[in-house]
């Protein structure tokens, strides 16, 4: 069995990456997720091991001394970051690893791991953008602002992925998004090792597969 594949999301808060890797999630078979540390308190609606591993500032700043993290970054107020072992205990049992993480993070994550496929969640624009912040309920209005500034500064790195998904509807970044990744399960390096499995007849020598016929009749 190869070893899974790294399926980098990103966008600017409140662009509907979180709601998209849930769907996939329950639609994709064979699919995992990086649960991130964070440095902040859970939300009500947020359970441990689940959505995120709560650990207070301290610990987190440990583990950063200790190497502990493919990517680590400050999201204003807190610290958010993937280990190297919540991803690697999944792809080496061959499951693809969904991991929702920032720009700086993208980058990290695809200097470490080249093979890794890194996709954008943009907004159809900043007013929808606007209009889902605040109909989340969860962000002060200054809170609102300052990650609308943030997404116009932010929104231009999504050149640097190697796709883009526009979430106009959320059905379709969904089937999108599901695209993308059975598509890249099919690239052969994939699956190289099936198909000669499958067929090593194929891959003999050429000296195995011809038979000496004898010399040919002219006629």
């Amino acid at each position: 069995m190869p070893p899974g594949q790294i399926f980098i999301f990103s966008a600017p808060s409140g662009g509907g990456k979180s709601t998209i890797i849930g769907e996939l999630r329950k639609r994709v078979a064979g699919l995992g997720y990086a649960v991130s540390h964070t440095s902040r308190p859970p939300r009500k609606e947020e359970r441990e091991g689940v959505h995120y591993y709560f650990v207070d500032r301290v610990t987190f700043e440990r583990m950063i001394g200790q190497g502990a993290f493919v990517e680590w970054a400050p999201v204003y107020d807190a610290l958010y970051g993937t280990s190297f072992m919540t991803l690697e205990e999944q792809t080496a049992k061959g499951l693809d690893v969904v991991m929702d993480v920032d720009v700086k993070g993208a980058r990290s994550i695809r200097r470490r791991f080249p093979e890794s496929v890194s996709i954008y969640i943009v907004p159809p624009s900043i007013a929808t953008l606007a209009e889902r912040l605040r109909s989340r309920g969860t962000d002060s209005e200054s809170a609102v602002e300052r990650r609308l500034r943030a997404a116009a500064g932010e929104i231009h790195h999504s050149l640097e992925y190697d796709y883009i998904i526009v979430n106009h509807l959320l059905e379709d970044a969904v089937k999108e998004a599901e695209a993308i990744i059975l598509a890249a399960r099919c690239r052969t390096a994939r699956r190289e090792m099936s198909v000669r499995r499958a067929f090593p007849e194929s891959f003999a020598p050429v000296s195995e597969l011809v038979k000496d016929t004898g010399p040919g009749t002219e006629g």
